[in-house]
């Protein structure tokens, strides 16, 4: 599994595989803690990662989400929502973050 995750978050899983157990063991009882979908939460978890102006983790929720299905649009309806709570400076960056991994 850990050979799959990109770039410092593939390499500190494969050096402390006990740390990575324990953080997937952690994400998997957020998110079976609630009524949400798993797309529902798929969407959450980009806008939070919008909400923290993380880029790694934008392309990351993005493509997952391609992955599962999610439509395009949904993804950049995320980001214009981002408009009014962050501003358009940041709604924007998110758009072209969600943008780069489009297939």
């Amino acid at each position: 599994m850990t050979k799959t995750l990109p770039g410092a978050a593939g390499d500190l899983a494969e050096q402390h595989p006990d740390v990575w157990a324990a953080y997937a063991t952690l994400g998997k009882a957020a998110s079976e803690s609630g009524p949400l979908t798993e797309r529902e939460r798929r969407l959450v978890k980009l806008a939070l990662a919008i909400g923290a102006n993380s880029e790694g983790a934008v392309h990351s929720h993005a493509r997952r989400a391609n992955m599962e299905g999610i439509e395009k649009a949904a993804l950049r309806q995320v980001a214009l929502l981002a408009i009014g709570p962050l501003g358009f400076p940041r709604a924007v960056a998110a758009k072209t973050w969600i943008e780069d991994v489009d297939d």
